[in-house]
C-alpha cells in the first residue's frame, strides 16, 4: 500500500446509529483495498467482539508481519468490554504495526465509556454515528440526494422526512427509489404521488411479520402502509430483502454472528435476528419464498396489472410458506 494514500491506521467508529456504523466502517475498509490497488479485495478483514477478544486472538491479529501484509481488524461492541479487554485494545491501538487497520465500534457510553476518549488521544479518526435528531434527518436527506447527484428543492426534503418517518434505513431507500423512478426529476408532486401523509409503518415492519409467519399482523401492517402511502417497490423490496437474508444466513449455519458477518458481508445485528426468523424455514419453503419476491419484484415494476393485488398475495404467500405450512 502507498504510503501516500494509505489510510490512518486507527478508526473510531462512535455512536449506534446502525446504518451510519454500517457505512463508516465499509468506507474505511473500501479506501484500505482501494489503496492497496488490484490486489485489495483480497486483503482479509477479520470482525470480533471486543470484549470476547483474548489477549493470544488479539497479539495474533495485530502482530506484525514479516511481510508487512495490510488486514483489517474491526471490534465491535467496544463500549460493553470488560477491564482487562479496554487494556488490551487501548495498548494495541497505541502501537499498530504496519499494514494493520484497526476499526472500533464504541457505542458512546457502556462501562467502557472512557475508551472512546483514549482512542481519540491516541489519534484515532472518529467517525460519528450517534442516532440523528429530527433536524439532523433533514441534514441526512439532503445528502442521499446530493450523493445521487440529484438537487432538490428544500420542500422536497421536508416532505421526505415527513412522509417516512425517523428510521435511516427507510428514509435512504425512500430517495433512491424517488431518484431512480423520476430520473432524478423530483419535485413535491412525485414525492406525494409516492407517499400520503406520515408512514411510520414500513415495508420492513411487514416483511419481518411475513417472514415469522404471522400472516394476519403482516396484512395488518401491510394495509396501514399502503393506505399510508408506502410505495409497493419499498414493501417488494423490503420483503425480498428479507427472504434472501434468511437464505444465506440459514445455508450458513449456526455461528456467532459476529465472527459470520464478515462472511456474509452483513451486520452482526442482522444475522442474529435473521438466524431466530430462520428456524421457521427449510430448503424447500425457502425456494419457493425467492420464487415470489422475484416475481413480486417483477410485479410491482409493470408486470402485474395490479400492484396492490400482486404485493398481498406475494405477502400472504410468504407468511403462509413459514413452518412449511
Amino acid at each position: 500500500m502507498s504510503t501516500s494514500t494509505r489510510p490512518d491506521p486507527l478508526h473510531l467508529v462512535l455512536g449506534d446509529e446502525e446504518l451510519l456504523v454500517e457505512r463508516a466502517v465499509a468506507s474505511v475498509i473500501s479506501a484500505v483495498r482501494a489503496a492497496a490497488g488490484p490486489s485489495g479485495e483480497d486483503i482479509p478483514v477479520s470482525r470480533l467482539r471486543a470484549g470476547d477478544t483474548s489477549a493470544p486472538e488479539l497479539a495474533e491479529l495485530l502482530s506484525p508481519s514479516l511481510f508487512a501484509e495490510d488486514r483489517v481488524v474491526v471490534l465491535e461492541a467496544a463500549a460493553e468490554a470488560g477491564k482487562d479487554a479496554v487494556g488490551l485494545v487501548q495498548d494495541a491501538a497505541a502501537d499498530l504495526p504496519e499494514g494493520v487497520v484497526l476499526i472500533v465500534l464504541h457505542s458512546g457510553a457502556g462501562r467502557a465509556k472512557a475508551m472512546a476518549g483514549v482512542l481519540q488521544k491516541t489519534g484515532a479518526t472518529v467517525h460519528q454515528c450517534a442516532k440523528l435528531k429530527p433536524g439532523e434527518r433533514v441534514d441526512f436527506v439532503r445528502g442521499e440526494f446530493r450523493a445521487a447527484g440529484v438537487r432538490v428543492s428544500p420542500e422536497v426534503v421536508e416532505l421526505v422526512v415527513e412522509a417516512v418517518g425517523s428510521d435511516l434505513r427507510e428514509l435512504a431507500a425512500a430517495c433512491s427509489q424517488l431518484v431512480a423512478d423520476t430520473g432524478g426529476k423530483i419535485d413535491a408532486g412525485a414525492v406525494q404521488r409516492y407517499y400520503s401523509g406520515k408512514a411510520e409503518v414500513s415495508g420492513f415492519d411487514v416483511a419481518d411479520k411475513a417472514v415469522a409467519g404471522d400472516r394476519r399482523g403482516a396484512m395488518e401492517a401491510l394495509r396501514w402502509a399502503m393506505h399510508r402511502g408506502v410505495a409497493h417497490v419499498l414493501l417488494a423490496d423490503a420483503l425480498a430483502d428479507a427472504v434472501h437474508t434468511i437464505a444465506r444466513v440459514a445455508s450458513a449455519g449456526r455461528g456467532d454472528p459476529f465472527r459470520m458477518a464478515s462472511e456474509l458481508g452483513m451486520p452482526p445485528w442482522k444475522i442474529k435476528k435473521a438466524q431466530g426468523q430462520a428456524r421457521g424455514w427449510d430448503p424447500t419453503s425457502i425456494g419457493e419464498a425467492l420464487q415470489v419476491v422475484a416475481k413480486l419484484n417483477a410485479d410491482v415494476k409493470g408486470q402485474a396489472a395490479d400492484a396492490d393485488y400482486a404485493v398481498e398475495w406475494a405477502v400472504q404467500r410468504v407468511a403462509s410458506l413459514h413452518g412449511g405450512r
